[in-house]
Order: structure tokens, then sequence, then C-alpha cells
């Protein structure tokens, strides 16, 4: 089923109205719980650059639970289709373009609680025909640096309930989806320990195809927001602390080698410093590093960077 839309000029303000709201119920609760507030960075497009529109960057950085939190909401347009956008569609190279979303990254202080991403997304495109496409892709992943079985089943459970009222082959299609992609290949090693993610989507036709991804948007702050509760207090020290520095070098790593969504925004000519918030503020590298065997480290890559059934 294909999601040509009626009324794309309703359509268009209605998701972007929705999306602007999500961006401020997920800043507004991790406020909440940190403490402190988001830097606000409205910005625009100048004129004649390559894209056009607008977006809101919101940025937390040096709270006592969160080291850094970014959530950006950006609504552009565009002459021609990015290549990122058009590998599978080749009939649509060089058609003018819609793409908004919001997507977050929030890197915790503390070592016990994982990383989070979150993203979901329209592009709509004007075929030569004039009618107008829509497609949709998103959803969330966990990266821990210390594992949890019970963290990541309640992740992964709340991706599935997200999931399951839009078809039961969802979430295992989706969830494997996420364990190919979030994949540091040239290491041959998983970014974390999984989630959801789904991406040129239209099967199901606008409506529904749009109710899925709001669904796995809306499920967000009840998937992660218990693990940094129950975490954020963990007592940790210097090793701890090495140790996720560590393993953020794989998570940039991966953003910068690997994510569609990078390359979607550079190659588009999109806001750079928007496009890489999702960088950590501080990291490390270690030249072959091993784990003692046994540790909790070692625990990490054997038991929650490996593809596993979670629920």
């Amino acid at each position: 089923m294909t999601a040509v839309v009626a009324n794309p000029a309703s359509v268009t303000a209605d998701v972007s109205s929705y999306l602007r709201g999500l961006q401020a119920r997920i800043t507004s609760a991790i406020t909440d719980m940190d403490g402190n507030a988001f830097l606000t960075d409205a910005w625009q497009k100048a004129p004649g650059d390559k894209l056009q529109g607008q977006g809101i960057t919101q940025i937390l950085e040096g709270g006592p639970i969160f080291e850094r939190a970014g959530c950006g909401f950006s609504h552009v347009s565009g002459p021609n289709l990015p290549p990122s956008a058009t590998q599978h569609r080749p009939g649509l190279v060089g058609v003018p373009f819609e793409a908004m979303g919001v997507s977050l990254v929030f890197h915790p202080r503390n070592p016990y609680v994982p990383t989070v991403h979150m993203n979901v997304r329209m592009i709509s495109a004007t075929a030569s025909d004039g009618s107008v496409v829509c497609w949709f892709g998103g959803g969330m992943d966990l990266t821990p640096y210390y594992g949890f079985e019970e963290d990541v089943v309640h992740f992964h459970q709340s991706c599935k309930n997200a999931l399951t009222p839009f078809g039961d082959d969802k979430y295992p299609r989706f969830k494997t989806w996420c364990d190919d992609y979030f994949c540091n290949k040239h290491r041959h090693e998983q970014r974390g320990a999984g989630g959801v993610f789904f991406d040129d989507f239209q099967e199901l036709g606008f409506e529904r195809s749009l109710a899925m991804m709001q669904s796995v948007a809306d499920s967000f702050l009840g998937a992660y927001l218990p693990i940094v509760l129950r975490r954020k207090d963990t007592p940790y020290g210097e090793r701890e602390r090495n140790f996720q520095l560590y393993r953020r070098g794989r998570y940039v790593e991966f953003n910068l080698v690997w994510d569609r969504g990078t390359h979607f925004g550079l190659q588009s000519g999109g806001r750079t410093e928007s496009i890489l918030l999702s960088m950590p503020p501080l990291v490390s590298w270690s030249y072959q590093h091993q784990a003692e065997p046994g540790s909790p480290e070692a625990a990490l890559t054997e038991q929650f960077l490996v593809r596993r059934d979670w629920v």
C-alpha cells in the first residue's frame, strides 16, 4: 500500500505540530528529572542555502543525571532528495522533498545508566505526476555500559507493546532490523542491546503508518525513564567511568561511519551543529582494549552486545 497524501499542506502542518509537541513533552520530563533546563536554540536556514526550513535544537549539558542530552526537531525542504534517501527509490531521484522529525540522544553521567537514542521522521516527495508520497522511519535503542537484564527486557517489552496493535509481525521484524542496523560492522559488534528500527515505511497506508510512528514515539518515556530512576544513584568509581568513556567511542564510530540519519543530514546540507548533537561530551579510545575475564565489563560484550530475544 502506497502512502499517497490527498491534502499535503494540512498533513504537513499536523505532523509538524505533533513532532514539536513530542519534543516539548520529552524535554520537559527530562528537566523534571535532572533539575536543569534545556538550552533552546531555534534556527532557520539562511536564504540561498541548499535546504530551506527551520528547527528547534534543545540541549542540556552538565546536569547531575545527564551529562549531555540533545533533542532536536527539524522541518526542512529541498530541491532533490539526497542519495541516502533514493537508494531504494530510483524513481524519485531529483524530485523535491520535505523532511521533518525529532531525534534525540541522551548521555547519562552515571555509567550504570544506559545511553538511549530515539528518532521518528516523515519524508515526503513530489513525484513527476504531481502526487505527494510519504514514508516514515524511526525507532529507539538502548546502549548500556553495564548490563542489567531487567532493564533491557523492560525496554524491549515497551517497544513490543507500542507495535503490537499494528501487527504481530512488527516487533520481531523491527527488532531484527535494529540489530542489523545498529551494528559496527567494521568491528563485528552490536552498538548496544538493541530495540526497534524501521525505515522507508509506508506499507500500512498513510494514516496507519503515521499512527505506528506516533505509537513508537509516545512509548519512549515509559521505556526509558524507569531505567534511569532505577540506576541513577548507583555508586561508581574511576574504573566504571573509564569504561563508559571507552564504550562511548564505539557510539561515535557508529554515528559517523554508518548512521544514515547523519549521512542524510550532511549530504542534504543540513545544520551540522544540530546533526551532531548526538555526540557525547567526553569520550576515549583504547588500543585493543580487553576486558578482564569474568568482569562486569566482559559481561557487557558477552551477554548484552549480542543478538538475543529479550521478550
